[in-house]
């Protein structure tokens, strides 16, 4: 069953092109969504897909170079249809 996730990055995760290669990771599962920075550090990342493959997509995130992460949150969101998986910029 399709759904979307909140999900909060914090730990060394900007200026470290996580944010690409987040996007690259969802890309690649076939997820849409978007990602963005937040002003206190962190990074959101809102996913749409499958549980299964989010819970995928979760742990590919792990593997971005030179970003550490050191706490992620995810919540449950209300459903959005994204078109793609973007960037969002300041």
């Amino acid at each position: 069953m399709k759904q979307t996730m909140e999900i909060l990055f914090s730990g060394r995760v900007q200026k470290v092109g996580f944010r690409a290669c987040v996007r690259n990771a969802a890309l690649n599962l076939g997820l849409c969504g978007e990602v963005e920075n937040l002003s206190d550090g962190r990074v959101r990342v809102l996913v749409t897909g499958e549980e299964v493959i989010i819970e995928k997509f979760l742990a590919m995130t792990y593997s971005c170079p030179r970003a550490i992460i050191r706490d992620v949150k995810c919540t449950g969101y209300v459903l959005t249809d994204f078109t793609d998986f973007t960037i969002k910029r300041e």
